[in-house]
């Protein structure tokens, strides 16, 4: 099938979102105004806001790519025959290189510092990043459903998996107070997080 020529609109907006994951690598979100990014994306000004009201309106559009394209269209499919603790291994890990990672952080930064003073837009803003089906609520509903897993509350078993998650390798280097995890803590931090879970868990 021919694959659907984009819009004018569609390309411009497709620009801008290049030009922001570009410039926001370079200088940081708080160092790039929209002037700069209408002259990265060759596009005026004006266009920029008819796409994005504020800046901060595409900090979280780029939040949500991110998210989405790590957590929730990530090629992670239920194995009845694989080990559970390596195929969930596979959905931890992914969601800490998400999360512990430079672009992730220094985008979630300018969106916590937006949101410092309006704590229900930031709440309503996690609570729809939650309540998308991710690849590891489907692999949980799976394994469930396989009898491998025990009976579970899986928006809640996700949530658990989460806060193990970002306990250790988001929040602390969100705020400052700890460096970010090496390639071998990281795998720690998955393997624990695994086993602890499975432990409660597994039938």
């Amino acid at each position: 099938m021919k694959e659907k020529k984009k819009t004018r609109s569609e390309l411009k907006r497709e620009a801008i979102l290049d030009a922001a994951k570009s410039a926001f690598q370079e200088f940081g979100v708080q160092g790039t105004s929209m002037d700069k990014l209408a002259e990265l994306a060759v596009v005026s000004k004006r266009t920029v806001y008819n796409h994005f009201a504020t800046k901060e309106d595409l900090v979280l559009h780029l939040l949500r790519e991110l998210w989405e394209s790590s957590m929730v269209q990530i090629d992670v499919e239920y194995q009845p025959d694989a080990p559970l603790a390596v195929q969930l291994g596979r959905l931890i890990e992914a969601e800490i290189e998400l999360v512990s990672g430079a672009e992730f952080l220094g985008l979630a930064r300018a969106a916590a510092g937006y949101f410092l003073y309006e704590p229900e837009k930031l709440q309503a803003e996690i609570d729809e990043f939650h309540a998308q089906e991710t690849a590891l609520h489907r692999w949980l509903k799976s394994a469930v459903d396989d009898g491998r897993l025990k009976p579970l509350d899986v928006p809640f078993a996700v949530k658990q998996l989460h806060n193990l998650v970002k306990g250790s390798c988001y929040w602390p280097q969100l705020l400052g107070y700890e460096p970010e995890l090496d390639s071998a803590a990281k795998q720690r931090l998955s393997d624990e997080t695994v086993a602890l879970f499975l432990s409660r868990y597994q039938s």
